[in-house]
């Protein structure tokens, strides 16, 4: 049984007239049954004339008793059309007749809660989820609209408004139930039931339909002129009248006005909704680690200058291979804390780095088949070694870059001079303690980085004597120092510089983050 009550049926009969479908007919009465929706078309058909078929007779037995001398109104219903006229009021409705529900395409929802709502559509649905091949336990649907449904579904709320009010009655326009609730109560069960996997209000893997009405493009092309305030031309929309501009636009328009640009109830469409494809997205999952990196040939991120790569791999390409390969995902995005230049190792613990794999086809993985997934990594290229490889939130990729001029790092160079020294010459270096130094942006990163003066301190450093024109360079320094700079001063750009310090030309040959910059994620994991 519907829940619809005696006062619902002056409603049910106007939006009959007007040529609403059955579905349409429940959420302008505000059924928020779910199970109502989800009966065949026909069986809605049928219980809506019922109860009409129920009023009519009650309101006949209080009109005989009234009078004897009139013949009671007909009770027989029809299905046949009955003709409507241009306010939108109907013959059949002082008769009793209803317009043919079934066959006629409805006004409000232009055919998705008439046509789609049924176990054919839910299958070609599920047949194009099945072979996207995801693995998943549990889904989303999410339902796509034609925004011209927000006008005619206020057109035909004015429709009912004045009925409303001759009843004494109350209806919010936010009390009607949405197209798009209506439609996921009547297909998600279908969908769950023919997959075998609940629908769920919040999932990581969405089941994306959609819709289409080109014969009705132009229903919101006059709220562009009455409310243009409220459409905006963006560069990612195609069109200015998406659904939620529509609705804005509507709920600023007086009545009055809607009324002398747009026919009430809508006008009869002459073809129904087109589906859009079904498209399957998977939430992106996230992945941690640290990574070592012990080629001085070797980029953190493809080298492309001028339209042309330079040197073959990268850091990221070497982990993301596996990755993508595993998780079966459609691309990635990678981020780091910090970064080296090609010609520079990175020893010690690790760089922390995070992964971003867009669309997975499989997310699920246990802690032994990430460690699998690490030995791959590390299997592929002795450039590289992974350690420390975990799943981890969203929220990684940000918390890694807070705070990164706070952290430090620690350095090994080597470094000539080209004056001679000895191991006395290099004593003043462990003196040196919090020295602050301002480093103009480096010429060698100008390309990419904003001109800028930055103040970095070198905590600590420590010499160790080799030749007569090279030693070795220990720094701890603020993250974010330019250790080359600060070595060879950069034409001057960085001071003071280690040639100032040693008052002779020095050069670095080698360097190596021996210790890289400390961040809580990811978590260090013993076991591997």
């Amino acid at each position: 049984m519907l829940s619809l009550k005696e006062k619902d049926s002056p409603i049910v009969r106007k939006l009959l007239d007007a040529g609403c479908c059955a579905r349409c007919v429940l959420r302008f009465c505000c059924v928020g049954k779910c199970s109502s929706y989800q009966l065949p078309s026909e069986d809605i058909n049928k219980e809506l004339l019922a109860f009409l078929s129920e009023a009519d007779g009650e309101q006949s037995h209080g009109a005989a008793e009234q009078t004897q001398t009139e013949d009671p109104p007909c009770k027989k219903l029809k299905l046949d059309s009955a003709p409507v006229g241009q306010d939108g009021s109907s013959e059949a409705s002082a008769a009793h007749t209803e317009p043919n529900v079934q066959s006629e395409i409805c006004v409000a929802c232009l055919g998705v809660l008439q046509d789609f709502c049924d176990l054919s559509y839910t299958k070609q649905v599920c047949e194009v989820v099945r072979k996207a091949d995801y693995k998943f336990g549990s889904l989303v649907l999410a339902v796509s609209l034609p925004a011209q449904l927000s006008v005619r579904e206020h057109s035909c709320w004015l429709h009912i408004k004045k009925e409303v009010k001759e009843k004494s009655m109350c209806l919010d326009k936010e009390d009607v139930v949405q197209v798009k609730d209506a439609f996921k109560w009547a297909i998600q069960g279908m969908v769950g039931k023919e997959l075998g996997t609940p629908v769920l209000t919040n999932s990581l893997f969405e089941v994306s339909v959609g819709f289409t009405h080109p014969e009705t493009e132009a229903d919101c092309h006059f709220l562009a002129t009455t409310c243009s305030d409220c459409f905006k031309p963006t560069k990612n929309k195609a069109s200015v009248f998406t659904r939620m501009a529509v609705v804005k636009a509507l709920d600023k328009i007086s009545d009055a006005k809607f009324l002398r640009h747009y026919p009430c109830p809508p006008v009869r469409p002459a073809s129904k909704c087109t589906p859009l494809d079904t498209t399957c997205l998977h939430t992106s999952v996230f992945i941690a680690g640290r990574y070592n990196k012990f080629s001085r040939e070797l980029p953190q991120t493809p080298w492309v200058i001028d339209g042309e790569r330079r040197m073959e791999g990268s850091v990221e390409e070497l982990i993301a291979d596996p990755l993508l390969s595993s998780f079966r995902a459609d691309g990635f995005n990678f981020s780091s804390s910090g970064r080296e230049d090609v010609d520079v190792r990175t020893l010690g613990n690790g760089r922390p780095f995070a992964m971003e794999l867009l669309n997975p086809h499989r997310a699920k993985f246990n802690g032994a088949e990430v460690r699998q997934l690490q030995e791959v990594i590390n299997a592929s290229s002795d450039k590289i070694r992974v350690r420390d490889l975990q799943i981890v939130t969203r929220d990684a990729m940000g918390r890694m870059k807070e705070g990164e001029e706070e952290k430090t790092k620690s350095y090994s160079a080597l470094i000539w001079t080209k004056k001679a020294i000895t191991n006395s010459d290099l004593d003043f270096i462990a003196n040196i303690k919090e020295l602050k130094i301002d480093q103009k942006t480096p010429l060698r990163v100008l390309h990419r980085r904003p001109l800028a003066v930055r103040q970095r301190v070198i905590h600590s450093m420590s010499a160790s004597y080799l030749d007569t024109h090279h030693f070795r360079l220990q720094l701890h320094t603020q993250a974010g120092t330019y250790i080359k700079e600060f070595v060879h001063g950069d034409f001057g750009r960085t001071k003071p510089n280690l040639c100032a310090l040693m008052e002779s030309e020095v050069d670095i040959l080698e360097l190596d983050v021996e210790d890289s910059v400390y961040v809580p994620l990811p978590t260090t994991l013993d076991d591997l």
